[in-house]
């Protein structure tokens, strides 16, 4: 049975009262991950949705012969992509349960919850007069409402959108201090919720990144040719999560995760921006301790905390400049683990895609107002830009990817005829032994150095440059300081100190020689190297390895996925956290720092146990098969002449193409046409629909689901192989089948829209 992992990166967009709809999928999406928990670990998926993707996955084992596992390791998210991204992670890095916060959801994502107490009116005629003007805003009379909302959600409509507008006016009508409450009290009620087990493999980090706007900014230094520097003011901020792997509470303290999420979602005048007194206060009515306070501060802030002005900072929404978070996201992807093969999707959450702002009458085609042109400015526009730019970034390097593949194919016939000239034909016929492969491996390496000539001087070059960057690049993260200052240092003084020990001098040449300093530099830190030639050796056996039987080759398999997590692992910041308090002190020579570091990485060590363990696997494999793997394996330094440079450095080490989903209402199309505008409420009023009606948020949640369950389905069905054809209607009808579940999950709970499901169940059809 080949195995395989579906790895989502999930990248959740803004949306306001959209939010509602974003839990819902969201929850479906955590329960895709716990139905794939239960597959793989031989336990019970439970009832509803979950009982169906178990048995999604179960038809995919014994009609495909492929067993997947489905895991969610990055969350990015922004404003309310923010909120709902932090309650996903502690549910995956914990193992509790979302259940808990969908009633929280109906019952507190609502205007009249979310109103500051000092900011409601203070009687029923309070500012009457303004009440027009809100019909004047969102282009609505009241006749518009009639028709724009159903006979049994005006009056609750009328009457909250009524005390949301006679609220305090020139001050933001919802309470900071009382959405901090309620965020701290969704987490806890998560937390006293039964919980399952973690939803990602022993060792295998989750991290979270949130999206915030310093609305005073931090000074940046810039560096240019004249002036030498200059400051300029820095406003976003991207605040970063991680359980290296260990789950239980090392996502963060709940008082860190309701940080981030009430800092994202400060919705610029609907919510007081953000201050750390705002959260100080809550904690201490509650009488909770928050220890680690310092630190995580000034991990968050460190230009305020150098400045001595954390009490000063001013956070809001983090959509305002970064919607769609999808750098920290792609960052992330450079210290993933790898056991298996893996299917890397970046999966973005849009709520409301292609949703046009109107502010104002008039045709599309008229010249915008004055109104409408500085509101459109200041606030729609920045947060519908398209993502053209992070997918233009994502395909390019799919592009590169592909592109050295190709060339690896191209030149594999003359690479492998060079190896059988340097080792002759009977190698293939010995039985390979560690000291063996250690030996053949060399031998091959001075052969390519050889046989590259000129280009190989630049190659070496280019690999000491970028193993210099990647050292250095280590210690700045492991010292857990950012900003570009810092990197600089750190990457000067790592310049310098290999500089003075003659790393880099005398070699490579052009007859592919090194000086013995380069050599034992490369030897302690070219991690990328190693990585790489793995990397190649896995998608040799992938290409041979269904022309074999599985018992032939899982062996093999297993020991090479298990060298490669090896290297792999030491590319993490988390495992070389002994060396922090030495990052942070370094402010003169580097030299004593590297040799720590090379001793934390012990890459020798780990070599020899590499070789012991794939000289093993390779013994036990029949000839025609362990052939084209040594091949492939002696040859890696003629392929890694060729493809470094082609990929600008980065190499085989980074990662396979990314594929890219999104999941949003248009895509779902199997119970109604029509996207946003057919289904949710919550668009209307600019995406504050759903916080004047609890119609409006069970609408918006239900859709939400089956949004959800229908793109997950479609997500997992498409990481089938090419040749891998499920049978006629089957994903259809497994469709249907998540839609009934979710229905009769949902029939008792959703007592304001209790009709919608009995529509929906007709559109859907039958089981």
């Amino acid at each position: 049975m080949r195995e395989k992992e579906i790895r989502l990166a999930l990248v959740c967009y803004g949306g306001i009262s959209l939010a509602v709809y974003m839990h819902g999928i969201t929850k479906e999406i955590w329960r895709v991950a716990r139905a794939s928990r239960a597959f793989i670990a031989g336990d019970t998926a439970g009832d509803g949705s979950q009982g169906v993707y178990r048995a999604l996955l179960e038809e995919i084992e014994v009609e495909q012969k492929l067993r997947l596992r489905v895991l969610i390791d990055i969350v990015a998210g922004a404003s309310a992509g923010g909120i709902n991204g932090v309650f996903l992670a502690q549910a995956i890095a914990t193992g509790q349960s979302l259940e808990p916060l969908t009633d929280l959801w109906f019952e507190k994502a609502d205007v009249e919850a979310l109103i500051d107490p000092e900011a409601a009116p203070s009687s029923r005629y309070s500012k009457m007069w303004a009440l027009p003007l809100a019909w004047m805003a969102a282009r609505r009379t009241d006749q518009d409402i009639e028709e724009l909302v159903e006979s049994g959600a005006r009056d609750e409509v009328r009457a909250k959108l009524s005390h949301f507008v006679r609220s305090r006016w020139f001050e933001p009508p919802f309470g900071g201090a009382r959405f901090t409450g309620m965020l701290l009290d969704a987490l806890a009620a998560m937390k006293a919720a039964p919980a399952g087990p973690r939803l990602l493999p022993d060792g295998q980090p989750l991290d979270l990144f949130v999206t915030v706007t310093d609305f005073r900014g931090h000074p940046e230094r810039l560096r240019l040719n004249s002036p030498p520097e200059v400051i300029e003011t820095e406003h976003r901020l991207v605040f970063p999560f991680s359980d290296h792997g260990e789950g239980g509470d090392a996502l963060g303290h709940a008082a860190e995760l309701a940080f981030a999420a009430r800092a994202t979602s400060s919705f610029p005048g609907a919510f007081p921006p953000f201050t750390v007194g705002e959260l100080d206060g809550v904690l201490a009515d509650r009488n909770l301790a928050w220890p680690g306070r310092a630190a995580f501060l000034r991990r968050m802030l460190p230009r305020q905390a150098a400045a001595n002005a954390i009490d000063e900072a001013a956070l809001i929404d983090g959509s305002v400049l970064a919607n769609a978070p999808f750098k920290p996201a792609i960052d992330a992807l450079r210290e993933r683990p790898a056991r298996r093969p893996v299917d890397r999707r970046f999966v973005y959450i849009d709520p409301s895609p292609g949703t046009k702002f109107h502010l104002g009458d008039g045709a599309r085609t008229s010249t915008p107002g004055f109104f409408q042109t500085i509101l459109g400015a200041i606030s729609e526009l920045p947060r519908k830009q398209p993502i053209r730019d992070n997918l233009d970034a994502i395909a390019e390097r799919s592009r590169r990817i592909e592109q050295m593949r190709r060339v690896i194919s191209d030149i594999a016939p003359e690479v492998e005829g060079e190896i059988e000239a340097v080792f002759g034909h009977t190698l293939f016929l010995d039985r390979p032994t560690a000291a063996r492969l250690a030996g053949w491996r060399r031998r091959a390496q001075i052969a390519a150095g050889k046989k590259a000539g000129y280009s190989y001087a630049g190659y070496g070059q280019l690999k000491i440059s970028r193993v210099v960057d990647a050292v250095a690049m280590l210690l700045y993260q492991v010292g857990g300081e950012i900003g570009p200052d810092r990197w600089h240092r750190i990457h000067s003084l790592t310049e310098q100190a290999v500089r003075d020990r003659g790393f880099g001098e005398a070699g490579p040449t052009f007859v592919g020689g090194a000086s013995d300093a380069t050599v034992a530099f490369l030897r302690d830190f070219d991690l990328g190297f190693r990585i790489r030639r793995l990397r190649l050796l896995t998608r040799r056996l992938s290409d041979i390895e269904e022309a074999h039987e599985e018992a032939v080759i899982t062996p093999f398999r297993d020991a090479l996925y298990e060298s490669l997590a090896g290297y792999l692992e030491r590319k993490r910041t988390d495992f070389h956290l002994r060396l922090r308090g030495d990052a942070r002190r370094l402010r003169t020579d580097a030299g004593p720092l590297l040799e720590r570091l090379a001793e934390s990485l012990d890459l020798r060590h780990l070599d020899d146990a590499t070789d012991e363990r794939l000289a093993t696997a390779l013994a036990a494999l029949p000839k025609n098969v362990r052939r084209p793997l040594l091949l492939t394996y002696l040859g890696f330094s003629y392929y890694d002449v060729a493809t470094l440079p082609l990929l600008q450095g980065e190499g085989l080490d980074e990662f396979d193409p990314i594929q890219v989903d999104r999941i949003a209402p248009d895509d779902a199309r199997s119970i109604r046409e029509g996207g946003a505008e057919a289904t949710l409420k919550g668009i209307q009023f600019n995406s504050f629909g759903a916080f004047f009606s609890r119609a409006y948020r069970e609408n918006d949640y239900l859709w939400g689901r089956l949004h959800g369950a229908e793109r997950m389905i479609d997500i997992i069905v498409s990481t089938l192989p090419a040749t891998a054809r499920m049978k006629p209607g089957r994903v259809a009808a497994i469709k249907r089948a998540a839609f009934h579940a979710i229905l009769d999950e949902e029939q008792d709970r959703l007592g304001a829209v209790g009709g919608l499901i009995d529509v929906i169940r007709a559109e859907v059809g039958l089981p």
